[in-house]
């Protein structure tokens, strides 16, 4: 089982307990964050105060500008357009960045929002008439949709946890084998996450072996970057309980000759508890590990599938909240 684990580079709002920047002077401590913390780098950044917004600060709001409907950003009590200001830090900000795997935004703020920030009829009105990214949250998307980028309230959604944790370390993954460019380590890397990325997309797996299978064809560089943009695909979607069931008994044939009657029927038992949302995915996952340990497949044991992040990071708390988005 994997051990060591590429430490990814992560941008996070300032405010999620780095520094006391919210606009009422608050910090907003959050369990996950800290935990994550010993795994990865973190690059913080608070956009509003950036652009010269003291703290605390009159709050700012994103407002529907009449009769063509496009947003700005606006501070209320001083009618200041900030509009300009937050997209030029945005671009400037986001240009800067040289290496980096995934973002962490504040959810429902006029800037970093991802999602979820409120979208006004006017400045003086508490009528919402939708909900959007913010103004920097938006910028990050535009130019980062590819990596793992969320907001601190969707990570408590446990189904979305978890397929960030999971793409951001597999990026981070990638990142570092296509610093050296080698065709070996290329191999190495499609072989050790065939299964995860199997339970991912089992059709794009296959493109992928294609551009392994073929890699003399083509320059090292160019197999790369082929390769890169289906991976980036594949991750651009969660799985589904379909996919992640094919998956588990995929493996499960491995040890079928050696398992008991008893043995087989428990999991598959426990497969369809899976199905019904009754135990987590770690729980056959588990199982299988067991059975790796007691029967040494040395190809299963190489396998991200199994461990795809710290299992440090695992926790079955969730929210029952979430949304997708593209």
């Amino acid at each position: 089982m994997i051990k060591e684990y590429d430490k990814p580079v992560i941008v996070i709002s300032k405010c999620l307990g780095f520094d006391a920047c919210r606009f009422n002077g608050d910090v907003v401590n959050d369990k996950f964050i800290e935990k994550l913390s010993h795994y990865v780098t973190y690059y913080t950044v608070c956009p509003e105060v950036e652009i010269g917004l003291g703290t605390p600060r009159k709050p700012i709001r994103l407002v529907s500008t009449k009769p063509n409907g496009n947003v700005k950003l606006v501070q209320p009590e001083t009618e200041l357009d900030l509009t300009n200001k937050m997209q030029q830090f945005s671009t400037q900000f986001l240009d800067s960045l040289e290496d980096v795997d995934g973002f962490i935004l504040k959810n429902r703020s006029p800037s970093c929002a991802v999602t979820d920030a409120k979208v006004l009829s006017d400045s003086e009105s508490p009528s919402t008439i939708r909900k959007q990214g913010g103004i920097f949250g938006e910028a990050v998307l535009e130019r980062f949709s590819h990596l793992a980028v969320e907001d601190e309230g969707r990570l408590k959604n446990y189904k979305i946890r978890e397929h960030f944790l999971v793409k951001l370390f597999t990026i981070a993954r990638f990142k570092r084998i296509k610093r050296k460019c080698n065709f070996k380590d290329l191999l190495h890397f499609h072989s050790s996450n065939k299964y995860l990325l199997m339970a991912y997309n089992q059709l794009k797996l296959k493109e992928l072996g294609r551009i392994t299978a073929n890699g003399k064809k083509y320059r090292v560089k160019e197999l790369y970057e082929q390769y890169e943009k289906i991976l980036l695909d594949i991750l651009s979607e969660m799985p589904t309980h379909r996919s992640h069931i094919n998956v588990l008994q995929h493996i499960m044939g491995y040890f079928s000759k050696e398992l008991s009657k008893e043995e087989k029927v428990f999991f598959m038992e426990l497969l369809e508890q899976y199905r019904e949302n009754m135990v987590p995915l770690s729980s056959p996952i588990g199982v299988l590990k067991s059975w790796n340990a007691r029967f040494k497949n040395a190809y299963l044991a190489a396998q991200t599938f199994f461990s795809p992040y710290p299992e440090q990071l695992i926790a079955i708390t969730d929210s029952g909240k979430g949304r997708n988005f593209s």
